[in-house]
């Protein structure tokens, strides 16, 4: 594939789908090193996988993110980029790129700490060393999030239909039940980390809070910091003709379209996802393909 239709495909791809193409990249990479270069898998991961003592924690505070980029097996990372790019594309129909990577990445932090947290107040969990990779807390946080904002919208389920806050308890009651059992307790803290961070942001942006406003406004301050500086040009000195303050058509056709856009969310927000009609369903759909 020529450079140009490399570029013109990865501009297509969503945000969720670019998530995805990172996490095979990442799980790749990895892979190669151990089987080409000799390097082993474990000296890779240990830059970047979230330990459970917080003094290492401290040493190494980027693993707070990173370790959601690295998976243990093909299918670790199968099934959850198997979720995220079905409830990326529902999470998308609805929102923006950057309420989406609010979302994913606060349950991701959020995931972590609880993984910190949990194993060092519980004795019982101390006697075992213990890591966190995955994007698992991240994945889940979008998909709490999507069933707790739109509960009743049905999906398919191979041969059925349910309804997203019955995917919801069923997904909550597979992890309560395996740490009850002990099975990969690391993990479970974390998908409940990024479980309770996706509930609790569909629920307060239904009434009007985005808790992740002040995520965004640090994501916006780094992307800053690594945006090349343009060149002021000399002051000159401009001559322009009064224009009236009658906007364009393109100005009017903007603000039509944004305006449909916040009326259909206020309605799902209301009376929930069911209650557009399919052009609404259609128009929304539209919207989130042109982000």
């Amino acid at each position: 594939m020529a450079s140009g239709g490399l570029k013109y495909y990865l501009a297509r791809l969503n945000i969720a789908e670019k998530l995805i193409g990172i996490n095979v990249l990442v799980f790749i990479a990895s892979g190669l090193l151990a089987v080409l270069i000799g390097i082993p898998k474990d000296a890779v991961l240990n830059w970047f996988e979230l330990p459970e003592d917080v003094n290492e924690f401290i040493t190494k505070p980027w693993t707070l993110v990173t370790y959601s980029f690295f998976h243990g097996s093909l299918g670790h990372i199968f099934w959850n980029m198997l979720l995220l790019y079905f409830f990326g594309r529902i999470f998308l129909n609805l929102f923006d790129n950057q309420r989406f990577l609010n979302v994913y990445f606060l349950g991701v932090i959020f995931g972590g700490l609880l993984f910190m947290l949990g194993y060092n107040i519980f004795p019982m969990l101390l006697s075992t060393n213990a890591i966190l990779i995955g994007a698992s807390a991240g994945v889940s946080a979008v998909l709490i999030f999507v069933c707790a904002y739109i509960p009743s919208r049905e999906v398919r389920i191979i041969f059925f239909n349910i309804k997203l806050w019955q995917l919801a308890v069923f997904v909550v009651l597979k992890d309560v039940i395996s740490l009850s059992m002990g099975s990969n307790v690391g993990g479970m803290l974390a998908h409940f980390g990024g479980i309770l961070l996706g509930y609790v942001y569909a629920t307060q942006l239904l009434k009007g809070n985005d808790i992740g406003s002040g995520f965004t406004k640090l994501w916006n301050g780094l992307a800053q910091l690594f945006k090349p500086r343009e060149k002021k040009a000399p002051l000159k000195t401009v001559y322009k003709k009064k224009t009236s303050k009658n906007k364009t058509k393109v100005d009017y056709d903007k603000a039509a379209h944004q305006k449909k856009i916040d009326d259909i969310l206020d309605k799902i927000s209301k009376s929930g996802y069911e209650s557009l009609s399919k052009a609404e369903k259609d128009f929304l759909f539209k919207a989130g393909k042109e982000d």
